[in-house]
């Protein structure tokens, strides 16, 4: 398993926890995610032979949460 760290932009709302856990924890590949409302980061654990670091990031930004930085290891 693959685990990534995406550093977003301050959070605002206990619901964009639910919206962006919802979201990529439907994501095919994707084990675990938590959001960390406090701190603003998303920590995810998946399969990159099924799903990129890069998609998961793409699918925040979609939901509408500029991507600061990425910590993938």
């Amino acid at each position: 398993m693959t685990k990534a760290v995406f550093q977003l932009e301050p959070l605002t709302c206990p619901t964009c926890v639910k919206k962006i856990e919802t979201a990529l924890t439907n994501q095919d590949g994707v084990d675990m995610v938590k959001v960390l409302f406090n701190s603003s980061k998303v920590k995810a654990e998946f399969d990159e032979k099924v799903v990129e670091h890069g998609e998961l990031e793409a699918l925040i930004e979609k939901l509408g949460y500029a991507v600061k930085g990425t910590k993938v290891s």
